[in-house]
């Protein structure tokens, strides 16, 4: 498992306050999908998160255990650990605006 820490953070320091996003995003291994999704993120997190998150990378390949705990059925997924409620997203999450949407980063647009 490893972690990306934003460049703002590094790592926490003592008495320091927890990032306000914790982000995990589960992969199978170094897969096409599993990469441009990391990258997908990444250039999300730090477009409207810089400064405020934390992502934990899990490989299910080496770690297959760690699926239990967040429910995963499908690689590769995002969950939203904080802030609450968890949320989920499938896929390479490369549609912006859905990742965005999804993760309550933006609201949803509604048409009248």
């Amino acid at each position: 498992m490893a972690k990306a820490k934003n460049k703002e953070g590094g790592g926490r320091k003592r008495g320091a306050q927890p990032k306000e996003w914790e982000l995990r995003l589960y992969v199978a291994g170094q897969t096409a999908r599993s990469v441009a999704a990391f990258a997908n993120l990444k250039k999300i997190c730090d477009e409207y998160l810089k400064g405020r998150y934390e992502i934990q990378l899990i490989d299910l390949v080496a770690n297959p255990t760690l699926a239990r705990g967040d429910q995963i059925l499908a690689l590769p997924t995002l969950v939203r650990k904080l802030p609450t409620p968890i949320k989920k997203i499938i896929g390479d999450l490369a549609n912006k605006e859905k990742v965005l949407v999804g993760l309550d980063v933006r609201p949803r647009v509604t048409s009248d």
